[in-house]
């Protein structure tokens, strides 16, 4: 029964942000409120550069990551792991400390995908690099690997629980994203 508390412990660490932290750290404006408005690792670049970028994206993953690990290392079973990973994931998109608005994902669900195991995180981030090197346009990267990541999972883990999780993780993230969908189908993304 205890082992279920990892799963508010999961949606609390989700919702640390860390472009709002990152930004407040570095001196740079709320990316809540510039760029994009989006508080995610793409909307720091536009916002403070590179650096600023990769340390959001970094603490976007490890937020994911963490959650699994701990639940990974504590031997919870399939079904519990698999409310750890979506609680991380939907954390980062609602956090209980900035208002519910929060960042689209990708990130945080890329981190949930390296807890479960090396290889699913490897096949993903691998997509997204061969996507983005192919097209050069993050966000076609993103929903490639988004949409890829279920069946790389059945593939690779095997186990119902988790391959239905990265199922609605991958839904919610093509929803995030339908922005920069219907850019992409107007030859308008950036």
């Amino acid at each position: 029964m205890v082992e279920w508390l990892l799963v508010p412990l999961a949606y609390l660490t989700g919702s640390v942000s860390s472009a709002i932290i990152v930004c407040k750290m570095m001196g740079l404006a709320d990316p809540r409120e510039n760029g994009s408005g989006n508080p995610g690792a793409t909307n720091v670049m536009r916002i403070g550069g590179k650096k600023a970028a990769a340390i959001t994206l970094a603490g976007d993953a490890l937020k994911g990551l963490l959650p699994v690990l701990l639940a990974k290392a504590l031997a919870v079973d399939s079904l519990i792991l698999s409310f750890v990973v979506f609680a991380a994931f939907l954390g980062h998109l609602y956090p209980i400390f900035f208002g519910f608005k929060g960042g689209k994902g990708v990130a945080t669900s890329f981190g949930v995908t390296l807890g479960v195991t090396w290889w699913l995180g490897l096949a993903v981030s691998g997509t997204w690099l061969l996507v983005y090197k192919i097209g050069k346009i993050s966000s076609l990267a993103a929903l490639v690997a988004a949409t890829l990541t279920p069946l790389y999972a059945w593939l690779i883990v095997g186990d119902l629980n988790l391959v239905v999780t990265f199922v609605l993780i991958s839904l919610i993230l093509l929803w995030r994203h339908k922005s920069n969908i219907q850019r992409l189908l107007a030859g308008k993304e950036s």
